[in-house]
């Protein structure tokens, strides 16, 4: 080991994968107690030149009551070595040095460890182009099942069923009487078209489902007359005039959970609500999301109602969560879950935790699906709730995917895989639903979208802990359809992700998900609102922590305006920024709101000034370190609640003009 690396007393083996080779993988015999491990063992592996072949080396401690504990990866492209050549390598086990694959290259090759073996023959006298044109020309294809993982004999029977559409690339490789050619991405692409039309109950495509574009159309009519009314405008929107408008809110549990309810209230009393088309949440805001849309109508109704019943359950003692009869109620609970077929997690004792802790205590049988009566009249905008999926033996830098989650359709961004919210939790199997369980209800959900408890129970230990384990959705079957996104969508939604370019890494290969916060990365919920197809215009960002999205979207190369403030304006923030990139026009117009209290210590009302006694009502401190509203804190005093409502709306309603010009601005120009 290079720069005399040690090992105090360990006991280390060092295991080896070459995933495009074989799924086996293989490891060195342990030595004991030895800081200066040297090996001496031969492994040889089958490869294909076709395709890209990454070897992992790990080296790991060996523990013989609990988990190996792994020191580090190493990972070494074989291309480097030539054919017949030997050599000797030293790796530097420093992770800030460890080789690098390059994503664009890597995502490009893995679609053909699936293909590089699949070849079509037919005779010499038949040329390319009258191929479609015989209907009785046999074709002779070629698999080895051990070289070519994951793919099955009917699979292959079903692509080479379109041969006709398809478009066959000639290799100059020459096999007796027939010209090989090797198929490509057209086979996929059509492939992909026949899984399509077998009306499978896992969706598998980028466009929005039919029942959001329903919404959307009933919803734009809300828009328009909202926006007529607000700019006061002389004659009514066509729609292709109707901006799509979002808010975008963060975590940051109870603070976020009173602050979005503030926030919104400030819309009501601009006449704004209906306006908005979608609102998306993480961590504690999906805590107020879930709330309001209990109620079909609540956007039309006075909000003052939803926030005093929050009001005091936040001021409540939390004392009685764990009392006695709530332990029952939680045994009671987490049994009749496990008998329903779910796998059993603490944050479904955090689900039921905070059931208690923001309610009556009476048991809610809410659903996510539920929240679709609220949207079947275009009443009310389109929640979104964001969560990441993960991988516990891999840091968030290396691994991450994000999953939204509306009353319509749980999926991946990334992949373009959706499934029914109702069936969320459910056993899928080549895109068909195998075992339906009973949908979840919202108290569980809820833990999903926000794991407080998760940073809270990592703190003592040396890894990240993710407790949330539910059923995957993506099946083997759309194991050719993950891939074939990856490799011809070069610039797909969200390519943030080193492991993906690896086939063993990919989540279609996982039987269960791990889903986490989004704060445990970056805490906020734009990957939807990103989207090309919901064409997002305007985002009202309401900012209830800390964190950078510019850097973030610029690495995805995702639209999105830059944002230049510098530390002197960091330190003194103002209530509401506009952040917009005319040389990018497909970015959107970003309203930026962030928890300060600036002006609401001198005004209790926009243009209204307080009074000497009513100055103290304008101190509230929601950025020091002494702050009430810190994340961990769990239970307000009634002043406290109220101080941070008022802010909150106070905000808004102040900076209605900057509002109303990103509006104005964004709306079309009829050519």
């Amino acid at each position: 080991c290079e720069n005399g690396i040690s090992f105090s007393q360990t006991d280390c083996y060092v295991s080896l994968s070459l995933p495009t080779a074989s799924s086996e993988t293989v490891r060195t015999k342990t030595i004991k107690n030895c800081k200066d491990p040297i090996w001496n063992e031969t492994f040889c592996f089958r490869i294909q030149s076709q395709v890209k072949n990454v070897l992992e080396l790990k080296v790991y401690d060996e523990n013989a009551i609990t988990k190996d504990d792994l020191l580090f990866t190493v990972l070494f492209d074989v291309a480097k070595i030539q054919l017949g050549e030997t050599v000797h390598l030293t790796f530097r086990l420093n992770p800030e040095v460890r080789n690098k694959i390059p994503v664009a290259t890597e995502r490009e090759l893995v679609i053909l460890n699936y293909l590089s073996s699949l070849s079509v023959h037919f005779p010499t006298s038949v040329g390319r182009d009258e191929c479609g044109r015989c209907p009785n020309i046999s074709l002779q294809v070629e698999l080895k099942e051990t070289e070519v993982k994951g793919v099955r004999r009917w699979q292959l029977s079903a692509c080479v069923a379109l041969w006709r559409s398809m478009y066959l690339e000639r290799v100059n490789t020459v096999t007796g009487d027939t010209h090989r050619y090797v198929l490509y991405h057209q086979l996929i692409a059509n492939f992909l078209a026949s899984l399509k039309s077998r009306n499978l109950d896992v969706r598998l495509e980028f466009d929005l489902c039919m029942e959001e574009k329903n919404f959307l159309q009933k919803r734009r009519k809300l828009v328009a007359s909202a926006l007529k009314k607000a700019l006061h405008l002389e004659r009514d929107l066509q729609d292709h005039e109707v901006p799509v408008v979002a808010v975008m809110t963060t975590g940051g549990g109870t603070r976020a959970l009173t602050s979005l309810l503030g926030n919104l209230l400030g819309l009501q009393k601009l006449d704004l609500l209906d306006a908005i088309s979608y609102i998306t949440g993480s961590s504690g805001s999906t805590w107020t999301l879930s709330h309001l849309y209990q109620s079909p109508d609540w956007s039309h109704k006075d909000l003052l109602g939803p926030i005093g019943e929050v009001r005091g359950h936040m001021t409540k003692c939390k004392l009685s969560c764990f009392s006695l009869e709530s332990l029952k109620y939680y045994d009671r609970e987490l049994n009749l879950r496990k008998q329903e077929g779910y796998q059993i997690s603490s944050i479904d004792l955090w689900g039921l935790l905070l059931e208690k802790a923001l309610s009556n205590g009476v048991k809610n049988n809410h659903k996510l699906s539920d929240e679709r009566q609220a949207l079947n009249q275009g009443q009310n905008p389109l929640p979104i709730y964001m969560i990441l999926n993960i991988k516990d033996d891999y840091s968030l830098s290396e691994f991450k995917e994000w999953v939204e989650f509306t009353p319509y359709e749980v999926g991946f961004l990334k992949y373009g895989a959706f499934i029914r919210a109702e069936d969320f939790g459910s056993k899928f199997f080549m895109g068909r639903l195998m075992k339906k369980l009973p949908e979840s209800r919202i108290c569980f959900m809820k833990g999903d979208y926000s794991s407080v408890l998760e940073k809270v129970m990592s703190r003592s230990n040396r890894k990240v802990i993710y407790f949330i384990i539910i059923s995957s959705f993506i099946s083997q079957t759309e194991n050719i359809l993950l891939l074939w996104r990856i490799t011809h969508h070069k610039k797909y939604f969200l390519l943030d992700t080193v492991l993906e370019n690896f086939p063993n890494q990919l989540t279609e290969t996982a039987e269960f998900l791990c889903l986490a916060d989004t704060a445990g990365y970056i805490d906020i919920s734009y990957p939807p609102l990103m989207r090309p197809e919901r064409k997002v215009d305007v985002v009202l960002h309401l900012n209830y922590s800390s964190g950078s999205q510019t850097s973030y979207f610029l690495k995805q190369g995702i639209p999105f305006p830059k944002i230049h403030l510098s530390e002197e304006e960091k330190k003194n923030l103002k209530e509401c920024y506009i952040f917009e990139d005319a040389e990018t026009p497909e970015a959107p117009t970003v309203v930026f709101f962030p928890l300060v209290n600036d002006t609401f210590r001198k005004y209790k009302e926009p243009g209204v000034e307080r009074s000497p006694a009513e100055m103290a009502e304008g101190n509230v401190d929601v950025s020091s370190l002494f702050s009430p509203y810190c994340i961990n804190s769990f239970t307000y005093t009634e002043d406290q609640f109220d101080k941070l409502v008022k802010l909150t709306s106070y905000n808004i309603q102040n900076n209605k003009h900057l509002i109303l010009q990103a509006l104005k601005e964004s709306r079309p120009v009829d050519e």
